[in-house]
């Protein structure tokens, strides 16, 4: 399961990208999702790779991020007894770990796909540079955990 991060806004970018950010639910800045890992969205990630950053994360992560960002329709926070009595899985890290293993998806839960997360702590390094330029954007492997938890 691969964590997506839009990290820049919509000021003069392409068409193209544009359609592709629409795609992968990365409208705004500071939103992320949770895709699977496959050829298609890698290469929808490969295109956007100026304006966003992602990784793999594990069943930790995902529990927190649905634990204290997760909503529901009508916006109504995720909780274990909606887990409980909604689903198949009988509490918050078991449906993590469904979801990392891609065995379960966030929407058949009821759970919205887009998670809506505040700035990091102590803020970006730069933004118009790629991780391994010791920057913000593009691939970042596991240290995607890293940088939701700065961001719940």
């Amino acid at each position: 399961m691969i964590a997506a991060i839009r990290i820049r806004g919509r000021t003069g970018i392409r068409r193209d990208i544009e359609d592709t950010l629409k795609m992968l639910n990365l409208t705004r800045i500071n939103h992320a999702v949770l895709i699977e890992d496959n050829p298609s969205y890698k290469g929808m990630l490969q295109k956007a790779k100026d304006y966003i950053t992602w990784g793999e994360v594990d069943a930790d992560t995902v529990a927190s991020l649905i634990s204290h960002r997760g909503k529901l329709s009508g916006n109504v926070k995720v909780t274990e007894d909606y887990i409980k009595e909604n689903t198949d899985f009988s509490s918050l890290e078991d449906l993590s770990k469904a979801v990392v293993d891609s065995s379960a998806k966030l929407e058949d839960s009821g759970v919205k796909p887009v998670f809506r997360l505040h700035s990091p702590r102590k803020g970006y390094k730069n933004i118009k540079k790629t991780f391994a330029e010791s920057g913000t954007l593009g691939y970042r492997g596991d240290k995607i955990g890293d940088l939701i938890k700065r961001m719940i």
